[in-house]
Formats: structure tokens, sequence, C-alpha cells
């Protein structure tokens, strides 16, 4: 690296040879004594550096409020409220000259993981760090608003980000809209039911195990976690850069569609982008329309679908959500589709892969705000909250979940280093490959989205069941979400029926069916799951409960 200064610099800014000395002890250096002089006087010049920098105001996009919006900004109490769980804030925010009416009159809710300026963004977590508040809107809410849609607030989410249960959350717990006291699925838990109990019309998610799906699955909605890269991650908490997604969760594949068209595109900030991908340059919703409006009988003729013989793992699957899963792949079937089981024997790894991959990367990036090497907005505010490690102030209020990967990153880091990583990251490129290998036999890829119904959740909140119990519960949740997460293919929760409980025959809770496509081929999905909504009514279906 070039010394760019050196030379006589402000008092304050000296570094003296024996903090050089115990810099170096502190990380099992030994740096000899004629030496240190020389190593004071460089380290003086780069912390005058320093300082200069920090002395410069920061850049953030600016958010015109006179334009952009946002009153009655309110936190809500009480089951009725915050509709059991579902709202973390409230506010009416909208945009008094949209550039376009793609969702005019539209209500949506934004993630309690995703900027919105002014409004504070807790992440499911309390402490210093879950009363940050942004001062800039994420690239998503931006669109959304210039689109003509309006904000009625932040939906709940659960701690961290980082739990597939609906009671962790800061703001409380989060209720199934079928079910009191059943989980809804995490983490975009809030986002979920919001949509499900008509509070608004569609609602935004992020998703980096299965975080939009699950919920959907759960309550009965239709969401699509796009491909990586195609909607802007700009603005939103990322947990590990290589895994982030943010998408849209309705009620139709038709508004899912819609609200994906307006918020995919490179913004020039996210480098996790395609640069060839402008915003509009595939009418999701549009395109979707057209073909749904065809008279065809057959509308799925020529695609081919291939069931995935270990997204059905005997000894996980629920017998009634795999009944509901194979009667929905039998309806596409009927219209016209091509079905055959596809075997991917390395699928069966990829949770493990995804898991120890996870650890160290988001300790660092997510946990300790450190996501050094990206091109991408970061939230100097709220690295300043962190540190280069977690307080015990910090780490308490976390909560298991994301204490759980906190406590892993370290362990893995110390016990076996970057080798580790560097393996996970490998083998996740070798399971995108294997998939890439069936999408040259398939065009899609089918099984249920998650492996068994939604449980119970904890009353008092998770945290008073104990780390282990409490991440027990979660086993088996992410199996055929996460894995798609790693490989960055679109995935689309789609409702296919209703199957009892696990505990009790008699609650009866929505189940999903994923259908995983090509990457960038997100409107092939939407069009596959739009025919079978079309041709299929799953409120009516109901597998199991004899």
């Amino acid at each position: 690296m070039s010394v760019l200064v050196l030379g006589e610099t402000d008092q304050t800014s000296l570094v003296s040879a024996e903090e050089v000395k115990t810099l170096g002890h502190k990380h099992d250096l030994t740096i000899p004594p004629s030496e240190l002089q020389d190593w004071a006087v460089l380290l003086t010049g780069l912390n005058h550096c320093a300082k200069e920098v920090l002395a410069i105001p920061d850049y953030y996009p600016p958010v015109d409020t006179s334009l952009y919006l946002r009153t009655d900004i309110h936190h809500p109490s009480g089951d009725k409220e915050t509709d059991y769980g579902g709202w973390a804030t409230k506010a009416t925010i909208k945009c008094t000259h949209p550039k376009s009416n793609e969702l005019k009159g539209n209500t949506l809710a934004i993630k309690d993981a995703i900027a919105v300026a002014g409004i504070k963004c807790t992440n499911g977590i309390g402490g210093k760090v879950g009363e940050w508040i942004p001062k800039v809107d994420a690239t998503l809410v931006t669109r959304i608003l210039d689109a003509g849609g309006i904000i009625l607030g932040k939906s709940a989410c659960e701690a961290g980000c980082l739990v597939a249960v609906s009671d962790t959350s800061v703001t409380g717990n989060v209720h199934n809209p079928y079910a009191y006291g059943y989980s809804t699925g995490g983490s975009s838990s809030g986002s979920a039911r919001l949509v499900a109990t008509g509070q608004v019309d569609m609602a935004i998610g992020t998703d980096q195990g299965g975080s939009l799906r699950k919920p959907s699955a759960n309550c009965g909605l239709v969401c699509i976690k796009p491909t990586w890269g195609l909607v802007p991650y700009t603005g939103c908490l990322s947990l590990e850069a290589t895994l982030d997604h943010a998408g849209p969760i309705a009620r139709t594949v038709q508004d899912c569609a819609t609200v994906l068209e307006v918020i995919a595109g490179n913004d020039g900030m996210d480098d996790r982008q395609p640069y060839s991908w402008p915003q509009g340059h595939v009418k999701f919703g549009g395109e979707l329309k057209k073909f749904l409006h065809s008279p065809s009988e057959t509308p799925l003729k020529g695609v081919k679908v291939g069931i995935l013989v270990e997204g059905f793992p005997s000894e996980l699957t629920d017998s009634n959500v795999a009944a509901a899963s194979r009667s929905a792949i039998s309806k596409l079937a009927e219209l016209g589709a091509e079905v055959k089981d596809i075997s991917i024997p390395f699928y069966k790894d990829s949770g493990l892969i995804w898991m120890v991959g996870m650890a160290m990367p988001a300790t660092t990036q997510s946990l300790l705000s450190n996501p050094s090497g990206r091109k991408q907005l970061l939230f100097s505010d709220r690295c300043g909250l962190s540190g280069a490690t977690l307080t015990q102030e910090t780490f308490d209020a976390l909560g298991f979940g994301a204490q759980n990967v906190y406590l892993r990153g370290l362990f893995l880091q110390e016990r076996f280093g970057s080798p580790l990583h560097a393996r996970c990251t490998n083998l996740r490129r070798k399971l995108n490959d294997e998939y890439d290998n069936a999408f040259k036999d398939v065009d899609l890829l089918v099984m249920p989205t998650c492996i068994f119904p939604p449980g119970k959740i904890e009353p008092q909140g998770g945290a008073s069941l104990g780390p282990l119990k409490m991440l027990s519960r979660t086993i088996g949740i992410p199996y055929n979400t996460a894995p798609f997460s790693s490989s960055g293919h679109p995935a689309l929760n789609l409702p296919v029926g209703f199957v009892p409980a696990q505990d009790d025959k008699n609650v009866w809770l929505p189940t999903g069916l994923q259908i995983v496509g090509r990457k960038f081929e997100d409107l092939m999905v939407l069009k596959v799951a739009g025919s079978w909504e079309k041709a299929n009514n799953w409120k009516t279906m109901r597998y199991g409960g004899d």
C-alpha cells in the first residue's frame, strides 16, 4: 500500500513507538525495536488521514420529504393495533407526484430490516442497534412510492432476521393469521401476516435462507425470492452479501409480479446487480397479465417440470404436506406441463453447507456491520453502534438466533479459519452447477416450500425457552428454502391447500409448493405459478386430518 501523506501533523494524531509495540503484541507480532519509530511515523500520518476523512460529511442518497411525504409515524401497542404482532411501526408514506400508476392505490408494508428515512429500523432486536433511525430510503422504497404505492409502515421481523419461528422479535410475537398461537414463520413474519389479514395489499421482505418463502407458505401467500441481484439490496440490512435477496409478498401471483416489475433492475449502487438489467427491463406484471389472458386450456404445454426427489426427505417431510405438493404438481401436468422426477444427490448436503458457510461472513458483515470489499451503500452511523467486537449489552440484546450466529462465527474462525469458509464457498458453486445441470433437462424444479406445517409459538417469547430448546424448533424448516438462497436461483412459494397442524388435527394451516427456475427466468416461474392459480382455488383443498 502506498503512503500518500507523511510529515507534520496535528499533535492529537501522534502515534508513539510504545503504541506500535502494544499493537503488535496484541496480535502476536514482534516488531524490531529499531523499526518501532519508523512505524510510529507512518501510522501517525495514517491516523491524521483517517481523522480528515471522518471530518468530511457522509454521502447518502437524498430524501425529499416534500415529495415523499411521511406522516402519522407511531409505534402501535396491543394485539389489535399491531394486528397481533404484524406491525412494528405505523405511518403513512406516499409520493406527491408519482412517476407511474403501476401501484396506484395499493398499500404496502416494508420489513423492519429495510431503511425508511426517519423511521426506526429495529431489525427485530433491542438495544442501541435496535434504536437506529436511517437517513435514507432503500431503493425499493423509492421505487414503490414513485409507482404510486402507499406505504403504511414497517412490518415486524424476527430477531436479527435469523430465526424461522415468529416469537423472537423485539416488538413481540407474530401470530399465524389462520391459527392464533401458531407461527407465521420467519424472519419476514410481520410482512406475511399483514398481507394475509388484509392490513395491506402487498409487502416487502428479505431472504437469506427462506425468510420470504417460509412465512408465505405458512400464511397462504405468494412470494418470489428473485434471482440474486435482480432487485437492488441498497438500503436493506445485509446478512451476508452472497445470500441477500429482497422481494414481494402478495395474495396473488399477478400482484407479486407487478411489485417485482416496479422494484427490479440495477440502481448503480448495489454491486450484486448486473449492469445490463435496468429498471423496467422485463415487464413482469404486464407480461404475466398477457400470458394469463390466453384462452388455452393447456397453457403449460412444452414446459418441463422436474420433481426434485431429494426435496421430499422421507424422514422429515409431513405426509400431508407431501400429498398437497404432489397433488399440486399433478395439476401442473393437467395444464400441459411435462413432469418427471429429477435427482440431485448432493442436494441433501446443501443445508449443511449453507449453515456452516454463513456464520463467519455473517458475523463480520451483519453483526459487526463491516462488509469490507463491497461497493454499496453503507450505514456509517449504524456501524458505530456495533464496534470491532460486540459489547455485552449488544450481545444480550440480539436474542438467541443472532447470538447463535455470532458465537458460531467466532468459534469457526478460531477453530478452522478462512479455509473452512473457502471450502463452503466452492461447494456452494458445486451445488449451483448441479442445479444448472438439472435445468438443462427441465425448465423448473418443484418441491414443498416447507416440509412440515408451522408449530406453536411460545406465549412468553422464544427467549423464555433457553437457547437449545428455542433454536432446536427450527431444525428442518429451511430444508428446501436455504439451498436456493445459496445458489441465487429464483424461487416462488405458491399456496396449494391446507394441512392439519402436527399437534392438533383440528387446526388447519396453509402449505405451499416451491417453484424454482433458471437464473433471470423469474418470468417463467411467475407464468407457471399464475397458470396454476388461475385454474385452481387452493383454499378449497385439504389434505389429511382423517
